[in-house]
């Protein structure tokens, strides 16, 4: 039976997503410092748009108490340009002698006293305008190197040469990654040579620790331009593998010390650079803006849950520039209007209910972990996504959204929203569940309290755990110690074994 084409007309369902409930949807998850770059984003391209941080007079017109009438000045007349305005040839002379305008300090300010050229830009700056002007444009280590190597005056042409090799071989930790061998080759000078001046660069020139190949002959150059280079610290460099593992019985055998002498070195290894030639990049530190505050009502009242109105900025229309545009602009401009008039109308409300989700669920959230707010992390409860969600009417993706880069200034610091919601653990003499947040509070404590002889094992905290009524597993307790950054007990022995 042959197949015959025909056209078929079928309904089905499907959801389709405008772009306001995109942008809404989007807007929900991004953090406050990500909505003010959108909301710069749509300012730059939405005329229609104003801030309440910028100037509101949007408008190309002047309101009407803001309108100053120029005043009318009378002009010049025929008669007042005449030739006598000028000043006399024989007040000031076209030609000048220089001999007397050098000597009685005329000229401009080209040039210093001793004749040198002067930087115009840098003429009459203060001391603290210098600072600021050298703190802007730092010195690279390339060109301290460079000029300690020019103000060493031992130094033969061959070493100079050989000097200017080793700055222009070194990383960005101040090591170098070519033996001695490949850059004598490639400077074609004895090998011999360049060992003796990368010795000498290494502990002569600041900072020392330069030109190293390893980070033992980095710290142990460090120490001999300290005059610290003992036996025993060599001996404790030779086998500094053992320094993170916290093996100090071993090191305090191998380097013949006791263990203040031991915990002596370790501090003062802590001390020098471990990279003495890196120059971090200057960044710019984030700080934290709460997105909700909390405040304690007066009289035991309760708390009070407040939008930070500074975190995002409010956005209104600009009537006067649509009205102008509606009633005397050109067909175009009424149709790239209305255009502009839906986004910002769709900006703004999707901002809105942002601002009213965020508040609903803050809300929320405080209400269940009331007593977070005067005990910390012990009085926190077993919260998931779904309570709030049940409570507020919210998907339970929505509230994920609204509570995730969000932040809130509470009595105990700010937190993000995302910490109140913590997993349950069971309560094995029947009372209210615990969150897990407590008991990594409570692990932390313990571990805080040891003493030198009461290292605590997992299977010591479970079972300290387990009587105060927590059904807790040693597998949990060692998930929950690793997520604290809190090392094994093994390791925690080590290092009370040497307190430095």
């Amino acid at each position: 039976m042959a197949t015959i084409p025909s056209f078929q007309l079928r309904q089905t369902h499907n959801l389709v997503m405008t772009p306001h409930l995109r942008l809404a949807i989007r807007i929900m998850q991004l953090s406050s410092p990500e909505i003010k770059t959108l909301i710069e984003e749509e300012l730059q391209r939405n005329p229609l748009l104003i801030c309440n941080e910028r100037d509101t007079s949007h408008s190309d017109e002047p309101a009407p108490d803001q309108i100053i009438k120029q005043p009318s000045l009378p002009l010049p007349s025929s008669d007042s340009l005449k030739s006598e305005t000028l000043p006399d040839s024989a007040d000031a002379p076209l030609d000048t002698d220089y001999d007397t305008e050098a000597s009685s300090g005329g000229f401009d300010d080209g040039y210093s006293t001793d004749g040198a050229p002067v930087d115009y830009r840098q003429h009459g700056l203060t001391q603290w305008e210098e600072a600021d002007r050298k703190a802007a444009c730092p010195v690279s280590l390339a060109e301290k190197l460079d000029e300690q190597l020019r103000m060493t005056l031992q130094l033969t042409p061959q070493q100079r040469f050989i000097g200017a090799g080793l700055i222009a071989r070194l990383d960005a930790t101040g090591r170098l990654d070519t033996s001695s061998g490949d850059i004598a080759s490639d400077l074609n000078v004895p090998e011999e040579a360049v060992e003796t001046l990368r010795i000498l660069m290494m502990t002569e020139f600041e900072p020392s620790g330069l030109f190293a190949y390893n980070l033992q002959e980095c710290l142990a150059a460090q120490l001999v331009a300290q005059n610290r280079f003992d036996p025993a610290m060599a001996a404790l460099l030779k086998h500094a593998e053992l320094i993170p593992g916290k093996h100090y019985a071993k090191l305090r055998a191998l380097c013949g010390v006791n263990d203040h002498d031991l915990a002596d070195m370790l501090a003062e290894l802590k001390r020098l650079d471990p990279k003495p030639g890196f120059q971090p990049d200057p960044v710019t530190v984030a700080t934290i803006i709460p997105d909700v505050y909390l405040h304690r009502i007066p009289d035991g009242g309760g708390w009070s849950v407040q939008l930070n109105d500074e975190a995002v900025p409010h956005l209104y229309l600009d009537k006067k520039l649509q009205a102008r545009v509606t009633s005397t602009g050109q067909k175009d401009d009424q149709a790239f209007i209305r255009i502009q008039l839906a986004n910002a109308n769709g900006l703004i409300r999707a901002l809105e209910q942002r601002s009213r989700t965020m508040l609903q669920v803050s809300s929320e959230i405080i209400r269940h972990q009331y007593d977070f707010l005067d005990q910390g992390a012990p009085g926190l409860h077993p919260l998931t996504l779904r309570d709030i969600a049940a409570t507020t009417g919210l998907h339970e993706s929505t509230v994920s959204r609204v509570t995730s880069g969000k932040y809130i200034s509470t009595p105990q610091g700010v937190f993000e929203l995302k910490y109140f919601f913590t997993t349950a653990i069971r309560n094995m003499h029947g009372g209210k569940d615990l969150s897990s947040e407590a008991i990594r509070f409570k692990i932390r404590k313990m571990v805080n309290t040891e003493t030198r002889d009461t290292i605590l094992s997992d299977d010591d905290i479970m079972r300290r755990l387990r009587k105060e009524g927590i059904d807790i597993a040693r597998r949990t307790v060692a998930k929950y110690r690793d997520t604290l950054h809190i090392a094994s007990s093994v390791q925690r022995k080590r290092e009370r074994a040497a307190p430095v």
